[in-house]
């Protein structure tokens, strides 16, 4: 993922594109730091497990926000989902992504 693209993927307009289209939020957080606190109805998928829950993720047919405690990981996550065929946007900081929601 190029610098460009981190922008672009962390833009407003993208997150409000995904949410009008009833994207799923991915926390790939640990299951200690997600319980927490975390955005309401977010899934918990560690990134360590995501390569585990592609096909589940793909069988939503939904687009997908990745957000995590600063965006890195979440950045991660989101380049294994894309490389998977998955659409996804990453949200960056899931405190800072609930205040776009």
């Amino acid at each position: 993922m190029g610098l460009l693209d981190f922008f672009k993927s962390n833009s407003t307009d993208y997150i409000t594109d995904f949410k009008s289209r009833n994207a799923i939020i991915v926390d790939v957080r640990t299951p200690g730091e997600f319980r927490q606190g975390a955005i309401k109805g977010s899934k918990n998928i560690p990134l360590q497990d995501i390569n585990n829950h592609l096909v589940e993720l793909k069988k939503l047919n939904r687009p997908v926000i990745t957000c995590c405690a600063s965006g890195m990981r979440s950045g991660s996550a989101a380049s294994i989902l894309k490389r998977n065929g998955i659409e996804v946007v990453n949200g960056g900081g899931w405190m800072s992504l609930e205040k776009r929601l």
